[in-house]
């Protein structure tokens, strides 16, 4: 059983990466898409282990059935989650209406959540039958957890594609049916494993062909397709026809060949500074900002790139106009985290100008690329009368609240570091920002462009003269002005929760629209008001903990949901400084894994009724939370050591608070299995959706730690 359990575990945590990368590419990269695809994961697999209660002495040939059935199942879950756009009829490159868009998530993720919740319980409920406690069962099934998480980090930076690790997950599952060896009659025996080995030999065919079946099941979205690669930071799809190449990235469009976004964007920003001899490129290499660059003569050009095999894969598709590099500039190309690139280059005056091509400030991922902090940083690099330039997609005519909000965002977090911020206002607004006064002269511009012989297909005089004669240029700025939005922060990334309502504006706008104006009126005040409902939470302990049963599964479910929540804090802060490589999360999620399984095991042998170690538990979590703030204040949580121990120390601290509630006083644990871990995963989806949507980006990571520490001490009711 103990085997069993592992296996479980790391079936589950690798399958979820499978699938919610999958569900990414699926719904074009949105964030929210992924959170809902996660809470949602967690509430199937919840279902199941709450599910099945008549079974509570499970046989073992229905185990190795289950597992046997969740290979075929994974590999055509991810076919199904593929097609899924074609089956609802949606039309290529459009968003899915969002209740076909939720339908299609439900089924996928139902399909492989429940069985495996069901699974755990099944399996767990064997392993305490044979005198094992619960605590134990989820220490293993947390150690599979573990593995599974690393071999899914490793399988990327391998270059492993998500397809072949959907079918290297299957066969693992088939190998898991048939060991320890079947005991059932010889008949039954004989059938499961022939089955087994039919399937097993089918799934190695399979990915023997994994490549042309990758490439064939992203023609359904890509008819054109020339290449497709997975890489630890996106799926990269390059199509072409007629001569003109597109590539997407995680579905979404990244780059077309004849499109003009790159040279508009450098050359508003080039034609800033009088005499430009140096600049530094945050990514954008694809798009050919380095190339467009060229007609400035510049001596020298620094270009930061985060994912070296997403741009050659690119690159070689490309039309050779579009790949060709810069021929009169030295162009440095550098790969790295580019935000980590730029805090280890510890000179000052090295840039005239730094243009930020990072995609929209969407995730965590990028609205580091969009905070004060960042932008502080820029200036440090830039010589006294340098450019700083990027840019914020939006409508040219109609700003909703949601644009204007984080628009203000965005100019609020550069008007703290530059007293000179301009917007050239349209389709994608430019943001240009610096220490001297910027040029809002359409003919000093125009001088300057026919000086260096700059030409455009689109950034011609005529096209200079209308942008800053035009109304809207001579408005925005102002408006933006006058707009109280906080600004953005890495402590606080608004901008990135105004992202996320944008995109859900395009489904419910009257919805996104309440929420806006409800930020909008409060401001600052919601750090205020959001303490209010706390109030309740004690007279909400109080009250559950009359009966035991729901007393011990409510102790669960804050346990994963303060842990979940701590676990963003931490995460998100060591993402900001340190860049985002998928490697070094997948550890520390390791490390949060590897605690959870520790701090179960060292708990699960103490007596029902002893209270003591829960009401500890409590208040180390209490203290955890004032240390958090303690090291953001200091502003080291996000290296390497504050980081990873508090990780490792919060994930042993839910694990002992599991440990804690599954000691009741029945003397058959088993009918409690399932619900406790059902808690624990309900908790675990609330704390993610509650950190992602509202208390990391609206409230800032700092209260969001003080909110968890006065639940935590709201906690010992529970005790």
């Amino acid at each position: 059983m103990a085997t069993w359990l592992l296996a479980v575990g790391f079936l589950s945590i690798l399958a979820q990466v499978v699938l919610l990368r999958e569900l990414q590419v699926a719904f074009y990269g949105s964030e929210l898409v992924y959170l809902l695809a996660l809470g949602i994961w967690m509430l199937c697999t919840a279902l199941g282990a709450a599910g099945g209660r008549r079974g509570s002495h499970p046989s073992m040939v229905r185990v190795r059935w289950m597992l046997m059935g969740l290979a075929p199942l994974l590999v055509g879950d991810v076919a199904l989650v593929r097609g899924a756009h074609r089956l609802l009829g949606g039309v290529r490159g459009a968003d899915l209406p969002f209740p076909q868009q939720m339908l299609s998530m439900i089924g996928a993720l139902l399909l492989i959540g429940v069985p495996l919740g069901l699974l755990f319980r099944w399996v767990a409920s064997r392993f305490v039958g044979d005198g094992a406690t619960i605590a134990r069962a989820y220490a293993l099934e947390c150690a599979g957890g573990m593995a599974g998480g690393l071999a899914g980090t490793l399988a990327l930076a391998a270059g492993l594609q998500n397809l072949a690790t959907a079918i290297l997950c299957g066969l693992l599952a088939l190998v898991a049916a048939v060991l320890p060896r079947p005991r059932s009659s010889p008949r039954r025996g004989r059938t499961l494993v022939t089955t087994a080995a039919v399937l097993f030999v089918a799934a190695v065919a399979l990915w023997m062909l994994s490549g042309r079946v990758d490439v064939a099941l992203t023609r359904w979205n890509h008819p054109a397709l020339i290449a497709v690669r997975d890489t630890p930071y996106g799926r990269i799809a390059v199509t072409g026809s007629a001569g003109q190449v597109v590539v997407f990235e995680n579905g979404a469009l990244a780059f077309e060949s004849q499109g003009t976004a790159a040279e508009e964007f450098v050359h508003l920003a080039a034609l800033q500074h009088p005499r430009p001899r140096t600049a530094l490129v945050l990514g954008g290499g694809v798009e050919g900002l380095a190339r467009e660059l060229d007609q400035h003569a510049l001596a020298r050009v620094d270009q930061v790139e985060l994912d070296r095999t997403g741009l050659e894969l690119a690159l070689r598709a490309l039309p050779p106009e579009s790949a060709a590099r810069s021929s009169r500039a030295a162009v440095a190309l550098h790969f790295d985290d580019p935000r980590r690139w730029v805090e280890r280059s510890n000179a000052s005056a090295l840039w005239d100008l730094v243009l930020v091509g990072m995609p929209e400030p969407g995730s965590g991922q990028t609205n580091r690329f969009y905070s004060r902090e960042f932008f502080a940083r820029c200036a440090a690099g830039l010589t006294p009368d340098g450019v700083l330039a990027l840019r914020l997609r939006s409508a040219e005519n109609l700003w909703t609240p949601l644009l204007l909000q984080r628009a203000a965002s965005v100019y609020h977090a550069l008007r703290a570091v530059f007293p000179e911020v301009v917007v050239v206002p349209g389709a994608t607004n430019t943001f240009l920002a610096s220490r001297v006064a910027l040029v809002q002269d359409a003919d000093s511009l125009v001088a300057r462009m026919q000086e260096r012989g700059v030409r455009g297909r689109l950034v011609t005089p005529a096209y200079l003269r209308y942008l800053y004669t035009n109304d809207r240029f001579a408005e925005l700025t102002p408006l933006l002005e006058a707009i109280e939005a906080p600004p953005n922060e890495d402590s606080r990334p608004i901008c990135y929760q105004y992202t996320l309502l944008l995109w859900f504006a395009k489904f419910h706008p009257e919805i996104a629209r309440a929420l806006a104006g409800s930020m909008a009126r409060f401001g600052d005040g919601w750090v205020t008001t959001s303490w209010l409902p706390l109030l309740l939470v004690p007279l909400l302990f109080g009250i559950v903990r009359r009966r035991d049963k729901v007393r011990r599964c409510w102790m669960t479910a804050v346990a994963g949901f303060a842990g979940m929540v701590t676990e963003g804090i931490v995460l998100l802060d060591w993402q900001t400084r340190n860049g985002v490589l998928y490697q070094d999360l997948g550890v520390l999620l390791t490390l949060f894994m590897g605690g959870t399984a520790v701090g179960a095991l060292g708990l699960e042998r103490w007596r029902s009724g002893a209270r003591a170690p829960g009401a500890l538990a409590w208040i180390a979590f209490v203290a955890l939370e004032l240390a958090i703030l303690a090291l953001l204040r200091a502003g080291v949580l996000g290296t390497w050591l504050p980081g990873a121990a508090a990780l490792l120390v919060c994930g042993a601290l839910v694990g002992a608070l599991f440990a804690v509630a599954s000691q009741g006083s029945r003397s058959d644990p088993r009918p409690i299995i399932g619900s406790l871990y059902a808690a624990d995963l309900a908790g675990g989806c609330a704390g993610a959706l509650a950190a992602s949507l509202f208390l990391l980006p609206v409230l800032g990571l700092g209260p969001a730690a003080s909110v968890l520490a006065f639940v935590a001490a709201s906690a010992l009711l529970l005790v």
